[in-house]
Formats: structure tokens, C-alpha cells, sequence
């Protein structure tokens, strides 16, 4: 007959085949192999996917050839994004600017961005520059121009300009 070993054996090799021993399945009886395990997407790549969507649904168009863009804050500060994806929903009266940007004093970008300067911006930068030079300095854009512009005059102004 068998000996008690053998039959210990055969026992422990039974049992690891009845309740998951090296088993390759992961369902009980009659369950089909897993071939492999899927990979979930992450939470970046649904978020992309999602705005994507949305973008799509707002017919937004890509804008080529935008080298910069710069958002002013309240606060005098400037989001500047260098080359942007920018898109664009003129029926939306919206605009997407994406990329990697980087948040700036005014200051730092001054010489040229003068140009792009509006009227609460120009306050502010005449408030620094009062600041660093004292009440005298110059501000960018804040010249007068009316020196060549003669003044208004009532009646006739051929006679005018004949006594002056």
C-alpha cells in the first residue's frame, strides 16, 4: 500500500488544486482565463479627454502663428505664456490659451510690453515709476503732445492768425 507520506502529499497537492493553489483563473469553476490586465487611463488623461469634448462641442478653432500672450492682473502682476495653443469660439465669445506660463512682475517685462499697456495698466506703471525715481520721472507713454496743436479760438481764425 502507500505509505503515510505519499498519502500526506497527495493530500496537500489536492487540496492546493481544490482552493487556489497556483491557479491561473480568477473565477470560480468554469470561469474563462484572464488573457491580461487591462490598464486603466489615468485621471490626467480623462480630464484632457473631457475638456477635449467640451471644446469640441463649443467649436473652438485652433489660432496658429501666436507668439506670446500676457494677462494682466489686478494686482500688477503678469500671467505670460510663451508660444500658446490658442482656440477660439467667436459665437461663445470665448478663447482658450494653453501651455506652460509663468507669473511676472510688470516690471520684469517692461521694455516691451509697453505697447500693449492699457489705461489702468499705464496708472499703475505711473505709480511705480513715481516710486523709483521720485515725482520727476519720465513715464513711458505719458507724453504731450499738444505743444504743436494751437488752441481753439472764437470767430474768425484768419484774423487771428494774421496779428500773431
Amino acid at each position: 500500500m502507500v505509505d503515510a507520506d505519499e498519502m500526506a502529499a497527495a493530500r496537500q497537492r489536492m487540496i492546493a488544486k481544490r482552493f487556489g493553489g497556483n491557479s491561473t483563473s480568477t473565477g470560480g469553476k468554469g470561469s474563462v482565463r484572464r488573457k491580461k490586465k487591462v490598464a486603466s487611463r489615468s485621471s490626467g488623461a480623462q480630464s484632457d479627454a473631457k475638456l477635449s469634448a467640451a471644446l469640441k462641442k463649443l467649436g473652438a478653432t485652433n489660432i496658429p502663428g501666436i507668439e506670446e500672450v500676457n494677462l494682466f492682473k489686478e494686482d500688477g502682476k503678469v500671467i505670460h505664456f510663451v508660444n500658446p495653443k490658442v482656440q477660439a469660439s467667436i459665437a461663445a465669445n470665448t478663447y482658450i490659451i494653453s501651455g506652460p506660463s509663468e507669473t511676472k512682475p510688470l516690471q520684469e517685462l517692461l521694455p516691451s510690453i509697453v505697447s500693449q499697456l492699457g489705461m489702468d495698466n499705464l496708472s499703475q506703471l505711473k505709480n511705480l515709476a513715481e516710486q523709483a525715481g521720485g515725482p520727476g520721472a519720465a513715464v513711458p507713454g505719458d507724453d504731450d503732445d499738444d505743444d504743436d496743436v494751437p488752441d481753439l479760438v472764437e470767430g474768425n481764425f484768419e484774423e487771428v492768425s494774421e496779428t500773431s
